[in-house]
């Protein structure tokens, strides 16, 4: 099962010709599932080789503009170019993002005029006020739940984080899940991350033929962990014929922040084979970045280095920070290369990869030989 990111927006603030708006795409077993949705992004999904009617999930990290300007605009034109079938019903898709997202969302189409033709959802994450300064909190009645549903609306949840590990559960099939937790920024602000089931280990086919197990439905039963009685009585076990099981992959992706809030973090990211983390300012700027909820690389790279992760990628950088193929040193003074190397002195030893963004990139997470312990 092929799993892949793809940033369509690197940038902050607004979109610019260089860096669009925060926006990434993940991909796994034939779905799409966006992550943040910063004005233009649909403009970015038409010049990548993406599908917007492939996306069934969004994440929105918190509701500054930069993440979420975009959403509207984007369900309209997918629900545009959608040719439902007449005897089969077009697919949901579930929206993720903090209190407020939902009322957002209605009142943008109902104002527009903005009519539908797929069901959606909207499940709201509850922050606590440990998540931004006080005058960051949202008013309640801004968040406040009233109105009736829109006519392709579906009730959705209010989420709240497990007490234990005070991570928030957002998606949990037999594929996936997909966990969020705290970070604090200006406004209250989630990350995400998506874990692979573990698979079942490798089956040894040699040893099910010299026990005359032919293949078929057996081997598939046996994959599913089921015993089998065979023609002799014997009962056979999965121990004895599979591997061991195979961990999963697993994509971190943080939304804004100057910190974690609490250590759900490291529950939900720990050993990740991907983290994608926001660097907006350098590390010469780092009281700047801070003052207004950012981070910058090295405070990213710490973050990465606690969780263990194989890859940092940087996003979310400061306009100033154009590209690395399209800066031109006798104008700009601003070197994006230079914030991988302040990451990559604090990950030095710890094998983890440092990697830029930039709109268009994808990076292919390969599925190794993890044997679960």
């Amino acid at each position: 099962m092929s799993m892949d990111v793809t940033f369509l927006g690197s940038g902050s603030a607004y979109p610019s010709p260089q860096r669009g708006a925060s926006a990434l795409v993940l991909r796994i077993d034939g779905e799409s599932f966006l992550f943040d949705c910063g004005e233009g992004t649909q403009t970015q999904l038409m010049k990548s080789p993406l599908r917007a009617s492939k996306i069934s999930k969004v994440f929105i990290s918190h509701l500054h503009g930069d993440h979420l300007f975009g959403l509207p605009g984007l369900l309209c034109t997918i629900s545009m170019n959608l040719s439902p079938l007449p005897d089969r019903s077009p697919p949901l898709i579930d929206i993720f993002g903090p209190c407020g997202l939902r009322r957002f969302l209605r009142v943008s189409l109902q104002l527009s005029g903005s009519q539908l033709i797929f069901p959606y959802a909207v499940h709201e994450l509850v922050p606590s006020d440990d998540q931004c300064p006080e005058e960051g909190r949202i008013d309640p009645e801004l968040t406040r739940e009233g109105g009736i549903l829109l006519p392709q609306e579906r009730p959705g949840r209010t989420l709240h984080p497990d007490p234990n590990t005070e991570c928030f559960t957002l998606v949990d099939d037999k594929l996936i899940l997909v966990k969020a937790f705290k970070l604090f920024h200006r406004i209250p602000s989630f990350g995400f991350s998506l874990e692979e089931k573990e698979r079942p280990g490798r089956l040894n086919t040699e040893l099910l033929k010299e026990l005359g197990v032919k293949p078929g439905p057996f081997y598939g039963r046996l994959k599913n962990r089921e015993s089998l009685t065979l023609d002799d009585g014997r009962v056979l076990t999965p121990s004895e014929v599979l591997d061991p099981p195979v961990k999963g992959r697993k994509v971190c992706v943080f939304g804004d922040c100057c910190r974690p809030v609490g250590k759900a973090y490291k529950h939900a990211c720990e050993g990740a084979d991907l983290l994608v983390h926001e660097a907006t300012l350098e590390d010469g700027q780092q009281e700047k970045a801070v003052e207004h909820g950012h981070s910058t690389p090295s405070m990213a790279a710490a973050i990465a280095k606690d969780c263990g992760v194989k890859m940092l990628v940087l996003s979310h950088f400061s306009q100033r920070y154009k590209p690395e193929g399209l800066r031109r040193e006798e104008e700009d003074e601003d070197d994006v290369t230079e914030m991988k190397r302040q990451a990559e002195g604090i990950l030095q030893g710890s094998g983890t990869e440092v990697v830029l963004a930039q709109d268009f990139l994808t990076l292919t997470v390969n599925l190794e030989k993890r044997v679960m312990q």
